[in-house]
């Protein structure tokens, strides 16, 4: 009995002993660790002072290893050039390209007009739709290109184009018109075939070319520019087109003004209805008058 008594006490010391012998070694590991730390980074920097020393006395050594440096192969940097706007655009309408290389005609001249006038107006419409001078130089040149092609003038062009989206050529209505000239590409898509499909009713130089074919096409039908225009909105049926012909005439009227050098306000004044002036009631019968049944009649 005292054996076994004796034997358990031995095992119950043995394992209050064991948590902390695992503390203490733990203790030593970690020790070890950053012991082996600190010789490593001692190393390092006796290494790098020794380098440098060597180079300080060697500069050919310091020179041989900057050369091998710059030789190691170095992606180089490709300088990146935005294309010209009018390659953006993928211009279509080669047959305006080529015509403008032949000789003018004088009513060629006059869709044309001048560099000047065609200067003034870009100024003009890119202030007043707050547009880019590129792109709003872009838009002119082509209503220009495409008035001389299809024989209209370029400035009611630029006035349909004005009126029906602000030169935005992404406007888009709840109907599904499109681009510059809100064109109804679904209706119109076969006019778009030759240009790369539906896709390009977006484009601007595509966009005008067809607005100003279907424009053209209703002002010769219509006989005149106001039924064209009505036609254009889509009020060929309705007694009214609410103003919408008299707003692109009106822009027209501007822009001629402007291309004949004339300083127009870029902001439009609203417009002021007149107010007709209330009948004024009869004046009161004097009290020198008298009724023509009465005995006397003044200045009788």
């Amino acid at each position: 009995m005292i054996n076994s008594n004796n034997g358990a006490a031995t095992l119950a010391r043995t394992m209050a002993r064991q948590p902390a012998a695992w503390f203490t070694t733990s203790r030593i590991s970690a020790k070890g660790v950053l012991t082996t730390a600190q010789h490593t980074l001692t190393i390092v920097g006796v290494t790098a002072l020794v380098v440098m020393a060597v180079m300080f006395v060697r500069p050919d050594l310091a020179k041989a290893l900057s050369d091998s440096l710059n030789r190691v192969p170095v992606a180089e940097a490709v300088a990146v050039t935005a294309p010209p706007l009018d390659a953006l655009m993928d211009a279509p309408a080669a047959a305006t390209a080529t015509a403008s290389t032949e000789p003018l005609t004088a009513e060629e001249k006059a869709l044309l007009g001048t560099e000047k006038q065609q200067k003034w107006v870009t100024n003009w419409l890119s202030k007043r739709y707050r547009v880019a001078g590129d792109a709003a130089n872009m838009l002119v040149s082509t209503a220009y290109l495409t008035a001389r092609e299809i024989k209209l003038d370029p400035l009611l062009i630029l006035a349909v184009m004005s009126i029906e989206s602000g030169l935005n050529p992404f406007a888009e209505s709840p109907m599904g018109a499109q681009g510059l000239m809100q064109v109804m590409s679904k209706v119109h898509h076969e006019k778009f075939q030759d240009m790369g499909g539906l896709q390009a009713a977006l484009n601007p130089v595509a966009n005008i070319r067809v607005g100003s074919l279907i424009l053209k096409d209703y002002v010769t039908r219509g006989g005149s520019v106001e039924a064209g225009l009505k036609s254009y909105v889509g009020a060929a049926a309705f007694e009214t087109d609410d103003g919408y012909g008299s707003r692109v005439l009106a822009e027209y009227n501007r822009l001629k003004q402007v291309s004949a050098g004339k300083k127009v306000p870029t902001i439009t004044p609203p417009q002021q209805v007149a107010v007709a002036p209330a009948k004024q009631p009869a004046p009161p019968v004097a009290a020198t008058e008298k009724s023509v049944n009465g005995t006397q009649i003044a200045g009788l």
